[in-house]
């Protein structure tokens, strides 16, 4: 039997309206009454007369599903019945990447990424323009690039599922002039500033110095029981570090002389088997 909310009514941004809702927990979104054989297009109306015209549909797809209709699927050059639209095969990509193992806040933007593009789709298939609209949400070259990798990422999920091309390559990136980051030859002073102002920045740096370390998660996550019994080495497993490979770090001497080894499931940071959140160090370095 199926299972099914009443759908809701939702607008775009240049004021489309469409009816959304989940089916035996899948999403569906429609702007017409094509995939129930119904002949009811409320973005054809007047804008002031859409939201009637959705809540009608709304009505409709409720009535059609709950006496035991099914949709029509279809492509860009018509209905093809047991095909996927480019904005199913988006939206199976989406739940592919949720449910795989990245970091909470990687399936966050990738999410917002899926929703930004979403609310400027009309329609089964995804268009260039649309793609391109919603790429102008940005004019900063670091933000407009991290969204198009986003996208680009679900696009290539959706490709490797059916979907049949990828509008985003045809979206240039934004490039800009290079930074030169010089360095700097007082390395000792600014430890010791470090050092001054927190003590679990203090020690991140200084591994993130000697052993190469990530702070966001290699380092963040570390536990004494990574440490070799000297501490003269860290042994990361391979889902610890973005390589996905087994590695063994040495440790400098000027690390070790910080370190104090304690019981091997506490995090070296917190002191309890529960590692600071994500954006610790991030928070912290942005305020040093």
């Amino acid at each position: 039997m199926s299972t099914m909310n009443y759908p809701k009514v939702g607008t775009t941004d240049d004021q489309k309206v469409f009816v959304f809702f989940y089916l035996n927990n899948k999403r569906y979104r429609l702007f017409n009454g094509k995939r129930i054989g119904l002949n009811l297009e409320p973005n054809s109306f007047p804008a002031h007369l859409r939201i009637t015209q959705a809540q009608l549909l709304a009505a409709e797809v409720y009535k059609h599903i709950s006496s035991g209709g099914v949709f029509k699927e279809y492509r860009a050059n018509g209905l093809v019945s047991g095909e996927y639209s480019d904005v199913e095969l988006l939206e199976k990509a989406l739940q592919m990447k949720l449910s795989a193992d990245y970091t909470k806040k990687y399936k966050e933007e990738l999410r917002f990424s899926y929703e930004l593009l979403m609310k400027n789709v009309v329609g089964p298939v995804i268009k260039k323009d649309e793609v391109i609209k919603t790429m102008g949400y940005y004019n900063n070259r670091s933000s407009y690039n991290s969204l198009r990798k986003n996208l680009n990422t679900l696009f290539n999920q959706a490709v490797a599922i059916g979907l049949k091309h990828n509008p985003i390559q045809e979206v240039k990136r934004l490039r800009g002039k290079a930074n030169l980051n010089k360095p700097f030859n007082n390395i000792s002073e600014v430890l010791e500033e470090i050092k001054a102002y927190n003590e679990s920045l203090y020690p991140c740096c200084l591994i993130t110095y000697g052993c190469l370390l990530r702070p966001h998660r290699e380092i963040r996550e570390l536990k004494w029981g990574d440490f070799s019994n000297d501490l003269s080495f860290i042994n990361l497993s391979g889902n610890r570090n973005k390589s996905g490979r087994n590695r063994i770090v040495p440790v400098p001497y000027y690390v070790k002389e910080v370190l104090k080894k304690k019981d091997r499931h506490l995090n070296i940071f917190t002191g309890n088997d529960i590692a600071p959140n994500q954006d610790y160090f991030k928070t912290i370095w942005g305020r040093y």
